[in-house]
């Protein structure tokens, strides 16, 4: 039986457990891959293709956030440093050693993830103000000094690494163009996302959302807060590497310009938006903030030709509209828009029951 009035019933504790619960919700999925894999790359222009990557980009970059803010309540303001690990360690193990991309798109992951690892160390003896302090720090140490001094200058090729056209392949394709980008953004955000939330199930996953309700209490219950935060910190750094050897595939070359600070409050912003401690959260913020961003590029456009000013100022608006948009969620929907997702899902779920 897939409804009654009450909501879903369950015949088997499996069945509880299950991803789709129902056939409704598998014909919902159903009709979201067929989209993502046959309309999108059908119909969809390089243009649409290319803001789609970014969307996934925002995706992957902004679920290590997600894992250490809204899972287990450790807070960051430096991700964008450890994105910025992935891709460098992708880059330079492609362009300086042939290494295949895959075999790259791991060792980013992992580098990063102990790369965060060190800074997450104050995290056991530091929280709230002084642990943002401390991410504030891998940011400027890991972008502005290593990578900009150090890193980016292997190979002597100067501050930017070019990437050339068909060093990222995935056995004997070639991603080099948009549509590849698309396919293989959609094949890593399905892979993260299903490894975070299956994650998020197990024994780890409730230690961490144990630390972030309350460690005290956690720790008192047999929990090693020391050992889950460093955990978190490697999970989500791997996430950011992840996120960085991607992006270096949409990239014709890669500069530490790409990853400044203004990022790693970016995809904070988009996890308020979308909503702390969700999967689904990650997913909505990043959709909204870049289709936000995209509706004022055409907004805007048309009328330049009657103020030109306005071109020259679009950074300060989007920037002014990423700000507006985070006082106004906090203010009308500070749950984010995963609440108000879960909210119509229960109305028609419930319906005409839905008092």
């Amino acid at each position: 039986m897939s409804f009654l009035p009450c909501g879903v019933y369950h015949e088997k504790y499996s069945q509880q457990h299950s991803w789709w619960q129902t056939a409704f919700v598998r014909g919902k999925m159903i009709l979201l891959f067929v989209f993502l894999l046959v309309l999108i790359p059908l119909y969809a222009g390089n243009y649409w293709l290319s803001v789609a990557s970014l969307v996934g980009y925002t995706i992957l970059s902004a679920m290590g956030v997600q894992l250490l803010i809204g899972y287990c309540g450790q807070v960051t303001l430096g991700h964008a440093a450890f994105i910025a690990v992935g891709a460098y360690t992708s880059a330079i193990l492609m362009l300086q050693y042939e290494t295949p991309y895959l075999l790259s798109l791991a060792a980013a992951g992992l580098v990063a993830g102990f790369w965060s690892v060190v800074f997450g160390l104050p995290s056991a003896r530091v929280k709230g103000f002084y642990l943002i302090m401390t991410t504030m720090a891998a940011q400027f140490i890991t972008v502005d000094f290593v990578i900009t001094q150090y890193v980016s200058q292997i190979g002597g090729r100067g501050v930017a690494l070019s990437i050339p056209p068909g060093t990222i392949s995935v056995g004997p394709w070639a991603i080099d163009n948009d549509l590849k980008v698309y396919f293989l953004m959609i094949a890593l955000v399905t892979l993260c996302t299903l490894g975070v939330s299956n994650l998020m199930r197990t024994k780890i996953g409730r230690a961490w959302i144990a630390i972030r309700d309350n460690d005290i209490a956690a720790e008192t219950m047999g929990v090693n807060i020391v050992a889950y935060k460093l955990l978190a910190f490697f999970v989500a750094g791997v996430l950011g590497g992840i996120a960085g050897a991607f992006w270096v595939s949409s990239l014709a070359a890669l500069s530490p310009e790409h990853f400044q600070w203004g990022w790693s409050l970016w995809i904070v912003g988009v996890i308020l938006i979308g909503g702390v401690g969700s999967t689904h959260g990650t997913i909505f913020g990043a959709l909204f903030m870049t289709l936000i961003l995209e509706g004022l590029k055409f907004a805007v456009i048309p009328l330049s030709e009657d103020f030109p000013q306005l071109q020259e100022k679009f950074l300060f608006i989007k920037e002014s509209s990423f700000g507006l948009a985070i006082c106004l969620f906090l203010l009308f929907e500070p749950k984010g828009l995963a609440y108000r997702w879960w909210q119509i899902k229960n109305y028609f779920n419930l319906w005409p029951f839905s008092y």
